[in-house]
């Protein structure tokens, strides 16, 4: 029996698997991939003087500028805000609440949310703000 002597690989034929399994992942990514959720409306946030360290939290509450509510990316009303925040924390004393508010709500609706969140049983709250703002009052 008679074999015929396996023929030279060129370069192309190896490094061509490789370019396929590239561009599989790449579109399984892009199709299948989310960074992060969007906010169910658009929110600016107030600019601070002061930068810090971005943590990560458990609950994310957003205010928009005409006061709409919204609690990890979901629309809800004051109510319903209180009672889904009184029992998250109810169920882990350790999760942290961060407040997002549009920088044109007014100030008086924060507030107000804030309230809100203390009396639903948040103990530390954390105001985002974007960095950048040092040249209030100059």
């Amino acid at each position: 029996m008679l074999f015929e002597p396996p023929r030279p690989r060129n370069d192309e034929e190896r490094v061509l698997p490789l370019i396929n399994v590239v561009f599989l992942l790449l579109i399984f990514f892009m199709l299948a991939g989310r960074l992060a959720t969007s906010d169910p409306f658009e929110i600016a946030p107030p600019r601070s003087a002061s930068e810090g360290p971005a943590e990560t939290g458990d609950l994310l509450v957003l205010v928009g500028a005409d006061g709409e509510l919204a609690l990890d990316g979901a629309r809800v009303e004051e109510a319903a805000l209180r009672a889904a925040v009184a029992e998250r924390l109810a169920g882990d004393a350790e999760a942290q609440v961060r407040l997002k508010a549009d920088g044109r709500a007014e100030a008086t609706a924060v507030v107000a949310v804030m309230e809100l969140l203390r009396e639903a049983g948040v103990e530390r709250l954390r105001l985002l703000t974007v960095p950048g703002g040092g040249d209030v009052g100059r």
